[in-house]
């Protein structure tokens, strides 16, 4: 894990840059910057031993920013449901002002995400970080594959006109107590209600929030000029419909899969993972081992019973 380094994390409350923080400050100087509209959220971050500040990205001010940061991590995102002028504004213009900000640091990890690429037929195609691109269409934010590819058109410019070392990572369904798909979907099963989805299959490549923060460092080693590409996601592929089942067995009831097509959206968001596991290793924890983890974590008194670890995927 880093250590003796002075760190920059935006949107450190979320639930990826989070996790992030909290391995991170007992060994690092680690500030954070957000909005912070909620004061619990900062409060939250504070209580790890983090240096926050109230800064908006997009059109604020950076003045109360030190311009020393050896690491900056780009984490912060906009999710606008349909608002393409404030999604381009904040995850393209944004990056570029952060990174001409930390234009100093060593290196710079900016995170992307695997709905940059241009929808599949095949739902189980692992998407390879040289396949076109295009708009994923992908609820319930509609600007933001479009803005993410935006953003990492900027973050390529940065890494060349400012000679700053960038990794641009993929990243796919990222999951921990902090939340993440699986678990708002463990969260519906608990509750009784449908988990919703728009496929059948839909999968995905979960990852989990220790195998996030254990390839942190090997994925910043990797940061070059021009920017290194990189899908983050898991080793696993698996459905929507799979790990429901499996959340309906450690509960002990029979879980309900309701699809909704939405026609043009992705079908499938499975990372080939080819790349990260030459830079990074394998995943340490594989997606029945820690949805069961976080399934203890989140629901100790109704787990019924420890589903087995191996098993076969639906496409394994």
């Amino acid at each position: 894990m880093l250590s003796g380094e002075k760190i920059l994390i935006t949107g450190p409350a979320g639930r990826i840059a989070f996790g992030l923080a909290r391995s991170l400050a007992p060994h690092n100087e680690v500030w954070g910057v957000a909005r912070f509209s909620d004061p619990s959220t900062r409060e939250k971050v504070e209580a790890l031993g983090v240096t926050t500040r109230v800064v908006d990205i997009a059109d604020g001010s950076f003045d109360e920013l030190p311009t020393d940061f050896t690491i900056l991590l780009h984490l912060a995102a906009d999710f606008s449901a349909n608002d393409y002028e404030r999604a381009i504004r904040v995850n393209a213009e944004g990056t570029g002002r952060l990174l001409e900000h930390c234009r100093s640091a060593k290196r710079a990890l900016v995170m992307s995400t695997i709905t940059t690429y241009k929808p599949h037929p095949d739902p189980w195609h692992a998407f390879r970080e040289t396949d076109p691109l295009g708009d994923a269409m992908a609820p319930p934010s509609a600007p933001y594959s479009i803005s993410k590819i935006a953003q990492e058109a900027v973050a390529r410019y940065c890494a060349r006109s400012f000679n700053l070392p960038v990794t641009i990572a993929r990243m796919c369904a990222a999951y921990s107590d902090q939340g993440g798909l699986p678990m708002w979907h463990l969260a519906a099963i608990a509750k009784g209600e449908p988990v919703r989805t728009r496929w059948d299959p839909m999968p995905y490549s979960p990852i989990h929030d220790d195998d996030i923060c254990a390839q942190l460092e090997p994925l910043l080693d990797a940061a070059s000029v021009p920017a290194t590409i990189v899908n983050w996601g898991g080793d696993e592929p698996v459905s929507v419909q799979e790990w429901s089942a499996y959340f309906g067995e450690l509960l002990g009831v029979t879980p309900t899969v309701e699809v909704t097509p939405i026609p043009g959206a992705s079908i499938g968001s499975v990372a080939d993972h080819a790349r990260r596991a030459s830079i990074t290793g394998p995943c340490r924890v594989g997606w029945r081992e820690g949805f069961l983890r976080v399934a203890r974590e989140l629901y100790p008194d109704r787990i019924r019973q420890a589903a087995p670890a191996g098993g076969e995927t639906e496409r394994s």
